[in-house]
């Protein structure tokens, strides 16, 4: 099946679900209220910061491509449910690698310091758990709990893999599949579910998130070497500075010259001690070594098993939709 939207814009590609999306936007608002200003001023900060919602977008597209149309319950309050442990991984992510600038600004811990951004995140946390009850649903909350449980271990493997010139292609994948691409397959799977979905679409719905969850990983890697930091809202470059051996590097690392190879293990080891006229001349290797073209081809990958994944999907604007967000996630510049 090949997608009737032929476009990169995303909010074009998004909308079937564009009345979901608002009522999404004034639900995401409702359950962020709080009684301590703080966590108001601070989710304020952070809905007002944008972002995609790709996740959500996911759950709600899945379960509406599944049901045909039909309405599903409880998917709105789902697809909150994980952009809350999504938003709660960055607070935590920004504080843990000493990030400046998410989404073109300053990230929450820059502008309200690391304490206040990881209590914040656990506010998001406990209150996506306080939500993700309202379906009474065990698998629900199973998936859910998973979901975060592995996510928890993939921050720590990143941990362990920070400034380790050792790690290797399958232990970095290992890594995005954990971190990254978990809510992804967790968003698409429960999509399935409410829709009340056959065993078989529920697991075709699971992989198919876990693998363009894996392919958006893929390219935010080939971002950070080739997009602006207008465009990409962060600093270029940001990976390598926080000692991340990423797939371009990796690359570079295992078919660069021996000189290139010293110089990205130095810089991997070293990281935020970088000059930048070493950035400068790691960059324009990754930029000239196919590193990039490596990477594309490892994303492009996980988008044809990820399309492959939708074959018994019906056929209605929305399986349409999750096919346009396919051929998007390898076009995208931000």
């Amino acid at each position: 099946m090949t997608s009737t939207v032929k476009t990169n814009e995303l909010s074009q590609i998004l909308a079937p679900i564009s009345l979901d999306f608002k009522a999404l936007d004034e639900l995401i608002r409702l359950r962020l209220a709080s009684k301590v200003a703080l966590i108001d001023q601070i989710s304020s900060y952070i809905i007002q910061a944008g972002g995609k919602r790709v996740r959500p977008a996911l759950l709600l597209l899945v379960s509406k491509s599944l049901a045909n149309g039909q309405e599903t319950p409880h998917a709105l309050e789902l697809a909150a449910v994980v952009e809350f442990i999504h938003t709660a991984t960055l607070l935590h992510d920004d504080v843990v690698d000493e990030s400046t600038l998410r989404r073109g600004r300053e990230t929450a811990n820059a502008a309200f310091g690391n304490a206040a951004s990881v209590l914040v995140g656990d506010f998001l946390y406990s209150r996506a758990f306080q939500m993700m009850v309202t379906p009474n649903d065990l698998r629900v909350m199973e998936i859910l709990s998973d979901a975060t449980n592995t996510i928890a271990e993939g921050e720590v493997l990143q941990l362990l893999n920070m400034n380790d010139p050792e790690v290797d292609e399958q232990s970095y994948l290992q890594v995005i599949r954990y971190k990254t691409a978990k809510l992804f397959e967790a968003s698409t799977q429960l999509g399935a579910i409410l829709a009340k979905a056959t065993i078989e679409r529920q697991e075709d719905a699971a992989a198919f998130g876990r693998h363009i969850g894996t392919a958006f990983q893929l390219m935010d890697d080939l971002l950070d070497y080739t997009a602006e930091a207008a465009q990409m809202g962060k600093n270029a470059g940001d990976d390598l500075r926080e000692g991340k051996p990423t797939l371009p590097l990796i690359y570079l690392l295992e078919n660069g010259s021996k000189e290139e190879q010293l110089l990205v293990r130095a810089a991997i080891e070293q990281n935020q001690d970088l000059p930048e006229d070493v950035f400068a001349q790691i960059l324009h290797a990754v930029q000239n070594s196919g590193a990039l073209d490596y990477t594309q081809a490892a994303a492009k990958r996980e988008v044809d098993l990820a399309i492959e994944c939708l074959k018994h999907f019906p056929k209605n604007e929305a399986t349409d939709a999750l096919h346009a967000l396919c051929q998007y996630s390898l076009s995208r510049q931000t």
